[in-house]
C-alpha cells in the first residue's frame, strides 16, 4: 500500500501485475523468491523487493509533493520514526492481529497490543503541534507509517475509536479520505502468465 502511494505520487507508471498470495505465479517467485510483495523488475533486470526501497526508487525519480524535505525535523529523523514502526511496532502489531500464528512464542495479546498502544501515543504527541508527522505538510514518514496504523486500528476498531488520542485518530481519518489514497485502492483483477498488464497509476 505504501509503496503505491509513493509510485502514485510520483508520476511514475508501472506495468502491474497483481498477485494473491496464496497462488504465487512462477513469474514472480523467478525474480524474487521470498514471494512477497511489492516487487518492482526496471527495464534493467534490477529487482527491487522491499517496500520501503521501491518508495526510494520512486521518489528519488520525482518527488513533487516534497515528502524526502519535511517542514520540521531530517530526513533521518523521518527514517528513526519509519524504523521503530517497522521494528517494535510492526511485530507487535503482527502478534496483536494474528496471535494464532505465534502460539509458540507464548505471547499475550493484550501485551502486544499495549506495546502498540505506546508507539500510537508517541504519534499522537507529534501530532499536537502539526497536521502530520513533520510538519503541517504530507512526508514521507506519514505514508511509510499510515498503512500500518490503520491496520492496527481496525484489528479491533470500537477499541481503537475509544482511545484517548484524537490528533492520531484525526490524522488516520484524514489520510484514509485522501485523494492519494482513494487512487490506489481500487481492486485489479488477479494477473496470469499471459494476461495483459495494466499501467498503475491508470491515467486520468
Amino acid at each position: 500500500m505504501r509503496a503505491r502511494m509513493a509510485i502514485a505520487a510520483s508520476g511514475v507508471q508501472c506495468d502491474l501485475r497483481e498477485v494473491v498470495l496464496r497462488d504465487k505465479p512462477t513469474e514472480m517467485l523467478a525474480a524474487s523468491p521470498k514471494g512477497t510483495v511489492p516487487v518492482i523488475i526496471e527495464g534493467s533486470g534490477n529487482v527491487i523487493e522491499e517496500s520501503l526501497d521501491v518508495i526510494d526508487w520512486a521518489l528519488s525519480q520525482n518527488d513533487p509533493e516534497q515528502w524526502l524535505s519535511p517542514e520540521t525535523g531530517t530526513l533521518a529523523d523521518i527514517r528513526a520514526l519509519i524504523t521503530e514502526c517497522d521494528g517494535p511496532f510492526k511485530s507487535a502489531l503482527d502478534r496483536y492481529k494474528y496471535p494464532n500464528r505465534y502460539e509458540n512464542e507464548g505471547i499475550v495479546r493484550d501485551d502486544q497490543r499495549a506495546k502498540g498502544l505506546a508507539f500510537l501515543e508517541t504519534l499522537n504527541s507529534k501530532l499536537t503541534a502539526s497536521d502530520n508527522l513533520f510538519g503541517n505538510r504530507v512526508s514521507l514518514a506519514d505514508i511509510a507509517i499510515f498503512p500500518f496504523i490503520r491496520q492496527f486500528a481496525n484489528t479491533d476498531r470500537t477499541w481503537f475509536d475509544q482511545l484517548d488520542l484524537p490528533q492520531l485518530q484525526a490524522w488516520l481519518e484524514r489520510h484514509l479520505n485522501s485523494d492519494l489514497f482513494q487512487k490506489i485502492m481500487p481492486k485489479y483483477k488477479q494477473w496470469k502468465t499471459g494476461d495483459e498488464e495494466p499501467v498503475f497509476p491508470p491515467n486520468t
